[in-house]
């Protein structure tokens, strides 16, 4: 049970403001907007997700640089109001096509209808595109995306990928194309999130992969889908023995478990991994899964540090790209926290690069270094020097690091979890739909202790 709902731009500005019980006060929004931006709290620089101000509850989800928070009084549970946030965006954007500032400024009128059908009086009623169509009648009016900074997860697949079309995620499920044409297409997107902690002598301590299926559907009549996954792949340990052959792209792929949409059917999934769904209108989730199998990570780190003289030390930090040459990596960003008494870095890359900056964050004593992009096979060095205002007491090692890293990797899965097809049934002999299955890896936790 949520009390408010609303929409907040990054500079603070109140889009979408939707006070369903009056439980809270009005200036709720500034009161949580100056709080996140200013936080100072248990030394960390960005607020969690989950918050308490003066007795009021603060839930807040970032969607491509747009804040949905919700407001309540009681104590209910956040990961379910978390979760509802998520999908308000994932149902707006299913009807705007769009997701940004304009797009919501522009439709406010349908925006609120949808709310009011998704909530009502702070319960949740529910947040299906397909039932909310029955509702909801207004037309969306389209936002040129071409316009739009890309802030969101369509612009992994822009990126240097002349196979995806420019308007692959960024259509309205509900609005007609002009002449009142709809192109028959499907999208499914592979998006893994992986997270593995290396030991200072580069083992890997822990390794999991957070991976979710999910589908896009703009075929007209709901046609039948079925969507083949690895004849090979197996649920659950059985065990816990590794099969280390698979680390090196062999043997079979072992996920820990998983969940489906509950309009997929598993008639035939035990026999030959096929899954058979009538998709629903909107994006939603086919598939979550879950896997700790050993994996070959995309990316190893070495880092040095070590005393130069008096008040004086130096680091060398390598990343080596483990994955073939013709994939690249995307917005590679590597901190570390260095001793809490420097005082300055001076920062030194190998001759010729493009598409590298550093930075010595003063404030939390962090270097940073980003890469634009980092080509598979290739390998990037960055040395700093640092200058103390003090001797260090203790070995310098433990007072610095772990080495974190942040990147997105168009087109690669290190799960090998692969769509080996997509069958569409057929209405007609000339019907032939557009296909379109992408891949992409994050980072969720990429850590290499020093």
């Amino acid at each position: 049970m949520i009390s408010q709902f609303f929409v907040l731009s990054q500079r603070g500005d109140n889009i979408v403001f939707r006070d369903y019980r009056g439980e809270v006060a009005k200036g709720s929004a500034e009161i949580f907007f100056r709080k996140v931006k200013f936080w100072k709290e248990d030394g960390q620089e960005e607020a969690p997700p989950v918050f308490n101000v003066d007795g009021v509850n603060y839930f807040h989800v970032k969607v491509v640089g747009l804040l949905f928070v919700a407001t309540t009084r009681v104590n209910v549970s956040p990961s379910l109001v978390l979760e509802l946030l998520q999908r308000i965006a994932r149902v707006i954007k299913d009807y705007l096509g769009v997701l940004s500032e304009d797009s919501l400024r522009k439709n406010f009128v349908l925006v609120y209808e949808l709310l009011d059908e998704v909530i009502d009086f702070g319960y949740v009623q529910t947040t299906s595109t397909e039932v909310l169509k029955s509702y909801v009648f207004n037309e969306p009016i389209v936002v040129d995306a071409a316009r739009l900074q890309p802030l969101g997860p369509a612009a992994i697949f822009m990126q240097g990928s002349k196979r995806m079309p420019g308007t692959a995620v960024t259509k309205s499920v509900v609005a007609n194309e002009p002449g009142g044409r709809k192109r028959e297409e499907i999208f499914v997107d592979i998006i893994e999130k992986i997270s593995v902690t290396f030991s200072s002598s580069g083992y890997i301590l822990t390794s999991e992969i957070d991976g979710t299926i999910q589908m896009k559907s703009y075929l007209t009549g709901n046609p039948e889908i079925r969507l083949a996954l690895n004849e090979d792949l197996s649920i659950g340990r059985g065990g816990s023995v590794y099969d280390y052959r698979s680390s090196s792209g062999a043997g079979p792929v072992i996920l820990d478990d998983c969940n489906f949409h509950e309009s997929v059917r598993l008639d035939s999934f035990d026999m030959d991994r096929t899954l058979a769904l009538v998709p629903p209108d909107g994006e939603f989730p086919v598939m979550n899964y879950r896997m700790t199998q050993e994996f070959k990570p995309p990316f190893r780190i070495n880092c040095l540090i070590e005393e130069a003289g008096h008040l004086k030390a130096e680091v060398i930090l390598k990343v080596r790209a483990e994955f073939p040459s013709n994939i690249t990596a995307n917005t590679v960003v590597v901190q570390m926290p260095l001793p809490k008494y420097t005082t300055r870095a001076s920062f030194e890359l190998e001759p010729g690069v493009v598409g590298q900056r550093t930075d010595f964050k003063e404030a939390n004593k962090k270097l940073e270094w980003g890469l634009k992009k980092i080509v598979g096979g290739s390998e990037h060095t960055l040395r700093a020097k640092l200058t103390f205002s003090q001797e260090s007491h203790a070995n310098i090692t433990k007072e610095a690091g772990p080495v974190s890293m942040t990147f997105t990797i168009p087109m690669y899965n290190a799960s090998r979890l692969q769509v080996k097809y997509l069958q569409i049934a057929k209405k007609s002999s000339s019907y032939n739909p557009y296909r379109w299955v992408r891949y992409v890896t994050q980072a969720n936790s990429y850590v290499a202790r020093i």
